[in-house]
């Protein structure tokens, strides 16, 4: 039986991967710009290449994320159903809406 207590839980599940993937883009972004600047600066070729994985990892970890996102998404979308289903009213149920509305715009462009 769902219950407001794991709504509210997994809503902030939702909200905290959501932090993560945008923290994991930046880095990437961060990792990217560095690795370019190496290449143009010349630098040692290992050092090169260790900063290379380095980008490499950080890239891994954005899939990752879109697929632990989703997962999130789909489990807090069955708990509200089930909420809803058992007429349960709350401040809680809001705050899944929302959280589901702006989940949904971070996930959808990947899919296209």
């Amino acid at each position: 039986m769902a219950t407001l207590r794991n709504l509210k839980i997994k809503t902030s599940t939702c909200k905290r991967i959501v932090k993560e993937l945008r923290s994991y883009e930046k880095e990437v972004e961060k990792e990217a710009a560095k690795t370019a600047d190496m290449k143009d600066k010349g630098a040692d070729p290992y050092d090169l290449k260790q900063q290379e994985n380095v980008l490499a990892e950080s890239r891994m970890m954005v899939p990752d994320c879109h697929k632990r996102l989703e997962t999130a998404l789909a489990d807090l979308k069955a708990t509200l159903a089930e909420l809803k289903e058992s007429n349960e009213q709350g401040a809680e149920i809001g705050e899944a809406e929302s959280t589901i509305a702006e989940v949904e715009a971070v996930v959808k462009p990947t899919e296209d």
